[in-house]
């Protein structure tokens, strides 16, 4: 549990970076949750971990009145300015395990953008249920980097240097991804929540050498690499995507959207 909470500090380190540096999700995404959770305008979402409100706005836009907890304070800072547009959304500086609402329950939706593995294990679906009304939906989005069939070379040439400068058994190219599983049987076996229903979405992102570095220094295991090793990885990592015909790289990105309502049926 410490090491979980000591690293999902560390995004709080730079949230004009996140905020620059950090994929959007797919719009069919929003569209799917919206869809699955059958949440109308004016429904009442809470989210975990809003970041600087990326997932936040499609959300707003839709009408929904959103409250966002954010443990970290720069970023509920950024959040709070980059929502300030829209009166429908509150953002709170505060950790979802130790957070509560008041008289504030009864959520249409408890959703959370690849943040739900930040929660302590024991509150994540305790809690999200108890703030739910009968027949809300939580719904949880998680992202991986994946490498599909024919996909860029760099992702399994760059393993080198990470061997070189960090070596450790986890250095490996990216999962294909078929090879990536989801939350369903998780969802299923906590037991609160049925009519479980997981929808998938690939896309990819061209980033500059500058770009990408910038990416990875998002990433709580790089920034909490030991200095000098850091700058050496990212240094040859530049190198190598400079040295490049084209000196960009095309990450391949997934999210696993996994969605169960309160009181609903165990699906197959």
């Amino acid at each position: 549990m410490a090491d979980r909470h000591r690293l999902r500090t560390t995004f709080e380190e730079a949230p004009e970076l996140y905020e620059r540096a950090r994929p959007v999700y797919p719009s069919e995404l929003f569209d799917d949750l919206v869809s699955l959770a059958g949440l109308e305008a004016g429904a009442r979402v809470l989210e975990i971990g809003c970041g600087t409100g990326q997932a936040t706005v499609p959300l707003a836009e839709r009408g929904f009145e959103v409250l966002c907890i954010e443990l970290g304070e720069q970023l509920a800072a950024r959040a709070r300015a980059n929502l300030a547009g829209f009166s429908n959304v509150d953002v709170v500086n505060a950790t979802f395990e130790e957070w509560e609402p008041g008289g504030d329950l009864g959520f249409d939706a408890v959703v959370a953008f690849t943040a739900f593995h930040w929660i302590d294990p024991e509150a994540r679906y305790e809690k999200a249920a108890r703030l739910l009304r009968p027949g809300g939906s939580l719904a949880i989005v998680e992202t991986q980097h994946v490498l599909p069939d024919g996909g860029d070379p760099f992702w399994v040439e760059v393993q080198d240097d990470y061997d070189a400068v960090v070596p450790s058994d986890e250095n490996r190219p990216p999962p294909r991804p078929e090879d990536v599983g989801d939350l369903r049987a998780e969802v299923e076996a906590d037991g609160r929540f049925g009519d479980v229903e997981v929808r998938r979405y690939l896309w990819d992102v061209t980033y500059s050498g500058e770009e990408y570095l910038a990416v990875l220094d998002t990433y709580s295991g790089h920034r909490t690499m030991p200095a000098e090793a850091r700058a050496e990885l990212y240094r040859r990592i530049r190198r190598r995507i400079d040295a490049r015909p084209d000196p960009r790289v095309a990450k391949t990105y997934l999210a696993a959207l996994t969605l169960g309502r309160m009181g609903g049926g165990v699906t197959q």
